[in-house]
């Protein structure tokens, strides 16, 4: 399988996420570095629900934020650097657990004091789409893409960290389009939807046209 990962921080993030593998203790495992990553989901919707209360929870949610980079990134690296690869039960479990911990965000975003749950949940949609794309393109070319406009897994969650730090005085920027009560943080999520469903639509045509190409039958002779 080959892995597409060329987002902004790819080779700075390799290097720190091998550093860190080299010092990690044997009871330290993929699986549970999975898991870790999950809790880190869960973090980060604690933190947000808990931000209606007071702002200072959203710090909680992006030390949430850490902990679902920490394991997600690592339960892989981990793998591949001990040369204990699962590729099925590893692809199968890593990407179900990540598809959880990712709706445990959005949720949560959707529970902040500044976000509205509908805006946080069709943001989340456009990410699925991209997350389908990206399961279809390894079953048919085995290639696993990483990043899209050379912003992966990582650089969303540095995006959702600044948003974090910005909720307070983004969300008092206030509008209303159509009778909607929305925020400035809400327009960062519809944006982020629309964005999302572009890359997806762009890839897919992309991607099917390549495969149309190389799937052609050439034509008979005499026919």
């Amino acid at each position: 399988m080959i892995r597409i990962q060329t987002n902004i921080v790819a080779k700075t993030e390799r290097a720190v996420l091998t550093s860190l593998c080299q010092v990690m203790p044997r009871w330290v495992s993929p699986d549970r570095l999975t898991l870790l990553g999950l809790a880190g989901g869960a973090i980060v919707l604690a933190g947000y629900a808990l931000s209606n209360r007071s702002p200072q929870f959203l710090w909680l949610a992006i030390f949430g934020y850490f902990v679902h980079w920490f394991g997600d990134s690592m339960d892989g690296s981990l793998a591949r650097y001990r040369r204990v690869e699962r590729p099925r039960y590893g692809y199968f479990l890593d990407h179900s657990v990540d598809a959880l911990a990712n709706m445990l965000i959005a949720v949560g975003l959707g529970l902040s004091a500044w976000i509205r749950m509908d805006t946080a949940l069709f943001a989340f949609i456009g990410y699925l789409l991209l997350s389908i794309y990206v399961f279809l393109k390894r079953q048919v070319l085995d290639e696993l893409q990483l990043a899209f406009l050379a912003l992966g897994p990582t650089e969303i969650r540095v995006i959702l960290v600044v948003l974090t730090l910005l909720m307070p005085w983004l969300g008092a920027i206030r509008f209303t389009v159509r009778g909607i009560a929305l925020t400035a943080c809400d327009g960062v999520m519809i944006f982020g939807g629309f964005a999302f469903a572009a890359i997806f639509i762009g890839s897919v045509i992309a991607t099917a046209a390549k495969l149309r190409r190389e799937e052609i039958l050439p034509p008979r002779p005499g026919g």
